[in-house]
């Protein structure tokens, strides 16, 4: 497993949640899993309770994300004599990826949906939270399913099927994090979310170079010399 590679999936899952396609949508997530409404400006709802929903929520979907990138790295095992081959296509797509991201593409293809909606009543327990966290995880939006998508080539291209899984559990963190933090957010107000909006274009962006320069250098084949690189340096004792 190249360290690079765990810190763009990390960066990949905060900016996948920071899109257009994810941010707007928390404090319905939120009412969804708690039963919460929004008054005087806030969400009101019990903190303790939010944060266990949150939770299962989030195992929901790294779940489905982790059983993703368990399954690619076993298809890229399989394909282990043409990893050069497949190193390659998958830096290519990546590029794409990144390109609309950013952008600099429009292709319609790889704007489609694919949603499976919650039929559950809101605020139906943990178990219910868990399988809502399975729904998004399963459902496809135009910004998450890009980046997901890149980091799936990523873990394809990985040595074993527990890199390619620790690679999405990464993903899935990052994701996971500012959900837990925002969605506590919002329970004092609601009014920065406006405010945070109006960057979330700009992050989309952000997040669609990372995938063309990590696209380029796996394609080049450079990925692993920076990685083995960047391992001779250590920062507040961690080494990179």
């Amino acid at each position: 497993m190249d360290n690079i590679t765990l810190w763009v999936a990390f960066a990949a899952g905060v900016l996948s949640f920071m899109s257009p396609c994810v941010f707007p949508l928390v404090p319905a997530y939120v009412s969804h899993l708690t039963g919460a409404t929004v008054e005087g400006g806030r969400i009101d709802v019990n903190k303790k309770l939010l944060l266990i929903r949150s939770l299962f929520f989030i195992a929901g979907f790294s779940a489905v994300f982790i059983a993703m990138g368990t399954s690619a790295s076993l298809l890229g095992r399989f394909f282990a004599e043409y990893r050069e081959l497949i190193s390659k296509l998958s830096g290519l797509l990546i590029v794409v990826f990144g390109l609309q991201m950013a952008g600099l593409l429009n292709f319609r293809i790889l704007m489609g949906q694919k949603n499976w909606e919650s039929k559950r009543q809101a605020g139906g327990g943990n178990f219910v939270s868990f399988m809502v966290g399975l729904a998004f995880g399963t459902g496809w939006t135009p910004c998450v399913g890009l980046a997901l998508s890149g980091i799936l080539l990523l873990a394809g291209s990985s040595d074993t099927m527990w890199s390619g899984a620790l690679m999405l559990l990464i993903y899935s963190i990052g994701m996971g994090i500012p959900f837990l933090i925002i969605s506590l957010m919002i329970t004092w107000s609601v009014k920065f979310l406006k405010k945070i909006n109006r960057w979330l274009p700009l992050l989309t962006i952000i997040n669609g170079w990372i995938f063309i320069v990590m696209g380029a250098l796996l394609f080049t084949g450079q990925l692993q010399r920076i990685s083995a690189y960047l391992a001779r340096f250590t920062f507040f004792g961690i080494t990179l």
